[in-house]
């Protein structure tokens, strides 16, 4: 099967090199002619890399290669099997380039969408065949990342689905099955991990720079909320919030920061733009965290206490199954657990009992207790 994949941007490109390193041609499509040019010059770096590293040979290498084209006309795709949509995450933006997919490619060809919150069905509304239109989602850097999330739309045809499914599965990734929802399983559950860790920060509880220790050092996870969202780019990560919360019919849980929308105006996007929660200029002095292993446990169980109620609230709305819930979280943002084995460890009454104190001292719905939550505690069960 041919591949066609629309955006020459750094999750465009490596997709290409994914699925042409397992043995797809692949044509990769942008409007700009620069941006094919960077494209495959990161391309060749990346592959001379992997050859340097003894991760391939130098002949799979010029192969896999040799298998992306670069081109500026949409039409060497007319006859591929699967075309994934990777572009700026704009929903009038996607909904055009669907609708020339449209008019081009056979009835057959699978139309997806990398679209990492936005609504599957809106993006392929008005596409004459809905049933060939889903998400699959990889996550950056696409190449290192395993977890892919698929999602089918209301209208996608199951069984097209479990297809795709078994070939991304081919490509050596690790797949979850997700609903049509705002954010999927990933970009839901994690909101809190950045969201509570900046409400703590803006209320003086703790410093940025302690808050990332203690997610580090007592959490167990490889980055701490500040110096991630910094390596993301604010302008990613804000805007993912702001859709999500917009698309929840704002619903506190998923409230923006003020403070992170300041840093997106002042165009401060994190390391790419040399400063963003933390200065990245040459001689910054980087700051010193307070390691108060009390406080620090503090600010692991608060929000750890919020990711497992919003895990909770998506298996409860069947947004994924629990075992793909906890892998979504474990390999597609490192977490050291899937917040809901992490619930069964540390007891769903003890998580229960942090959010019911959190929401009657400060009265707001973001603290509001998944139902889910409180029906298992009462039954005297897990998750």
């Amino acid at each position: 099967m041919e591949i066609g994949v629309i955006g020459a941007g750094a999750m465009g490109n490596g997709i290409a090199q994914i699925a042409a390193q397992s043995g797809h041609v692949v044509y990769v499509y942008d409007t700009k002619t620069n941006a094919l040019e960077r494209a495959a010059s990161k391309l060749k770096a990346v592959l001379d890399r992997l050859v340097e590293k003894e991760k391939i040979s130098n002949e799979e290498a010029t192969a896999t290669y040799n298998r992306v084209r670069y081109v500026d006309s949409l039409s060497p795709l007319k006859n591929v099997g699967l075309v994934i949509e990777a572009i700026i995450e704009n929903l009038s933006a996607k909904q055009s380039v669907f609708k020339l997919l449209d008019d081009l490619v056979a009835p057959t060809t699978v139309l997806a969408s990398n679209t990492s919150s936005l609504s599957i069905a809106s993006i392929g509304a008005g596409i004459e065949n809905p049933e060939r239109v889903m998400g699959i989602h990889f996550f950056n850097p696409a190449p290192l990342m395993p977890l892919v999330e698929i999602v089918p739309s209301m209208s996608t045809d199951m069984k097209l689905v479990e297809e795709i499914r078994a070939l991304i599965n081919s490509w050596k990734k690790v797949t979850v099955l997700a609903k049509d929802t705002p954010g999927f399983i990933v970009n839901r559950v994690a909101r809190p991990f950045y969201s509570e860790a900046i409400k703590m920060m803006e209320e003086g509880v703790a410093d940025m720079a302690t808050i990332d220790w203690a997610m580090r050092e007592i959490g167990g996870f490889r980055m701490g909320p500040f110096e991630l969202t910094d390596l993301i780019g604010h302008d990613v990560n804000y805007v993912v919030t702001e859709t999500v919360w917009e698309q929840f019919y704002y619903d506190p849980r998923f409230r923006p920061s003020i403070s992170q929308k300041r840093l997106v105006e002042g165009q401060l996007f994190g390391r790419k733009s040399g400063r963003g929660w933390f200065d990245y200029t040459e001689g910054a002095a980087k700051p010193t965290p307070v390691e108060d292993t009390e406080l620090g446990q503090m600010i692991v169980d608060r929000i750890v206490a919020m990711l497992v109620n919003e895990a909770a609230d998506a298996l409860l709305l069947g947004i994924g199954t629990a075992e793909e819930i906890d892998l979504a979280m474990t390999k597609g943002v490192n977490y050291p657990k899937g917040p809901l084995t992490w619930a069964n460890e540390i007891g769903l009454d003890v998580v229960l009992g942090r959010l019911n104190t959190l929401f009657e001292e400060y009265g707001d719905d973001r603290y509001r207790p998944c139902v889910l939550l409180k029906r298992t505690v009462a039954a005297g069960e897990n998750f």
